[in-house]
């Protein structure tokens, strides 16, 4: 079997290295794909390993920081995703249940990753590298802090183990997110349940007018019980609480384990 001594030698008699060791290769538009492959499995094989069963996503503007005017949410968006690590982490499971993920970077997702991490619990970090705001905060899991490339497998790992989702005030990354996993509830593109609160309910119903899409027929009255309302801390932990466990914590509830290998 040849080493990596190997590989230089066959480079210093005129052979090509290894494509998967050829960086300028691995950098060129014909490897994207491999890059994207990259980036899903690299996150599955560590999720594994930590035994991330499943999470509970917190979507909120950078831009929110304690000392600003929406300093509220950041303070809250701590305190909730405090209480629900405690809860999680009280869980009698085998794996990792509902742990707080986030878009890894400051504000709002520092609040949660911020929160988590103060509970004594496991928390996640998908950061995307970005050209201003997005620098992963300390908050997150060392284990579990990612950061990506491709906004699209970012948004992959966000949909496909969250259980819930808090979104918190933001502007076009948030309502992108929101919009998107609203989609696939939606249309049924999910095969489970998210619930979904929408935190702060004068800033979404003046940002977003969802009786106006009921209006004029752009979605249906029934597409309002997608999500609900929170203003406070207690309240967002009941909605999330009591929703999961009727979801997740029964025998009907139950959902295949992405911490354990499938053959």
């Amino acid at each position: 079997m040849m080493n990596e001594d190997d590989n230089d030698n066959l480079q210093h008699f005129g052979h090509l290295p290894r494509a998967y060791r050829d960086e300028t290769f691995m950098d060129t538009p014909d490897a994207r794909p491999i890059r994207l492959l990259s980036e899903y499995l690299h996150p599955l094989v560590h999720f594994r390993d930590e035994k991330i069963h499943d999470t509970i996503v917190f979507f909120g503007s950078a831009r929110t920081f304690e000392a600003s005017s929406m300093g509220r949410y950041y303070k809250d968006a701590r305190h909730l995703a405090h209480r629900i690590t405690q809860w999680s982490d009280g869980l009698s499971t085998s794996t990792r249940r509902f742990v707080v993920a986030s878009g890894g970077g400051p504000g709002i997702m520092e609040a949660a990753n911020r929160g988590a991490a103060e509970a004594g619990g496991k928390t996640i970090g998908l950061n995307i590298g970005l050209p201003f705001e997005q620098r992963p905060n300390p908050f997150i899991t060392p284990e579990l802090n990612f950061e990506f490339h491709y906004f699209f497998m970012r948004k992959f790992w966000f949909a496909y183990l969250a259980k819930a989702l808090v979104v918190f005030p933001g502007g076009f990354g948030t309502l992108d997110e929101l919009c998107e996993i609203l989609t696939l509830s939606q249309t049924q593109k999910l095969h489970k349940k998210i619930v979904i609160v929408l935190y702060g309910t004068s800033f979404w119903k003046e940002i977003v007018n969802f009786d106006a899409l009921v209006k004029y027929g752009m979605i249906s009255d029934t597409d309002l019980d997608l999500f609900q309302y929170a203003d406070d801390v207690d309240t967002a932990f009941q909605i999330l609480t009591e929703g999961l466990t009727k979801l997740y914590l029964t025998p009907a509830g139950s959902t295949p384990d992405i911490s354990t290998p499938v053959d």
